[in-house]
C-alpha cells in the first residue's frame, strides 16, 4: 500500500484554524488547536473517542462556536459571518454522515433529488434527472436509482450518502468514520471511492476515522488529536514513527504490516 504524496505547503488553504479553544463546563475539549486543510488535499484526523474530533467538525460548519480562536473556511471567518452567509457557506461544505443519514421513506432517486430541489429551485426536471444519474454513476450505483434504502447493503448506503453529498458540488468534503461497520472488502471500496472523489471532483477533505488502513490509503496527511490538540501531523509514517505510548496503541490495534 503506497502512501499518497504529502500536500505542497505552498498550496492554497481552504480551512485555516488558529488558536482554537472550546470547553463544556470544566471539560476542556480542544486547547490551542492549529490545523490547515489545503486545496485538493485529503487530511485524515485520528484520535480516541471523546477527544473532540466531532466537535471540531461542528465548529467548522458553524454548529458550535469556539471560546477562542479563528476558524477560516473558504475565506470566511465562521463565527463572524451572518446566518445567511453561513447557510451559503454550508452549501460548499459537504458532510458524509457515519450512518449515511438516508431518508428511509424515499427512494435512492428521491434521496438525491431532495438537496437539489431544496437548494437549487431553478433547475428543470431534466437537469435534476441528469444530476442524480451522473452522481449515482460516479459512485457505481446507477442501477439502484429506484430502490429503497432498506434494500441496500451497508456499503451501498455509504456510497449513496456520498453521492447525495456530492450532488451540490461542494468544495470541501467532511467524512465521519466512512468505513465504520463495514467488512474489509467494502472498506477498501469506500477508500477507493474517497480517492476517486478527490481526483474527479477536485475536493478538499477531512476524513475522521479510526481505521488505519483508511488513513494510510486516502490521507495526504494525517493529524492525530492528543490531549486536546494536534501534536503529530505529517505523513502516515511520520505520525506513527514514534514510541509515544499515546500513539502506539492505534497502530498495534489495527495490526498493520
Amino acid at each position: 500500500m503506497i502512501q499518497k504524496p504529502l500536500t505542497n505547503p505552498q498550496q492554497e488553504k481552504v480551512i485555516e484554524i488558529k488558536g482554537l479553544d472550546i470547553s463544556f463546563g470544566n471539560f476542556h475539549v480542544l486547547k490551542n488547536v492549529d490545523l490547515d486543510l489545503y486545496k485538493r488535499e485529503n487530511l485524515v484526523v485520528l484520535g480516541k473517542s471523546g477527544t473532540g474530533k466531532s466537535v471540531l467538525i461542528k465548529i467548522i460548519i458553524g454548529l458550535l462556536t469556539p471560546d477562542r480562536g479563528i476558524v477560516n473556511v473558504l475565506g470566511n471567518v465562521v463565527d463572524k459571518i451572518t446566518y445567511k452567509e453561513l447557510l451559503q457557506l454550508r452549501l460548499k461544505v459537504g458532510f458524509s454522515f457515519q450512518n449515511s443519514a438516508l431518508y428511509d421513506s424515499m427512494t435512492v432517486r428521491e434521496n438525491l433529488e431532495f438537496p437539489l430541489v431544496r437548494n437549487m429551485k431553478n433547475l428543470t426536471r431534466g437537469e435534476v434527472n441528469t444530476a442524480v444519474e451522473t452522481m449515482l454513476d460516479a459512485v457505481g450505483l446507477l442501477n439502484t436509482i429506484n430502490q429503497m434504502p432498506s434494500e441496500l447493503s451497508g456499503g451501498q448506503r455509504k456510497r449513496i450518502g456520498i453521492a447525495r453529498t456530492l450532488i451540490l458540488k461542494p468544495e470541501i468534503m467532511l467524512y465521519d468514520e466512512p468505513t465504520a461497520g463495514l467488512d474489509p472488502i467494502t472498506c477498501l471500496e469506500i477508500n477507493k471511492l474517497i480517492n476517486e472523489v478527490q481526483e474527479r471532483f477536485h475536493t478538499s477533505s477531512i476524513v475522521i476515522t479510526h481505521d488505519l488502513t483508511c488513513a494510510k490509503t486516502v490521507g495526504n496527511r494525517v493529524a492525530m488529536l492528543l490531549d486536546g490538540n494536534f501534536q503529530r501531523v505529517g505523513t502516515f509514517e511520520e505520525v506513527f514513527n514514534t514510541n509515544d505510548e499515546r500513539v502506539k496503541p492505534f497502530y498495534d490495534y489495527n495490526f498493520i504490516n
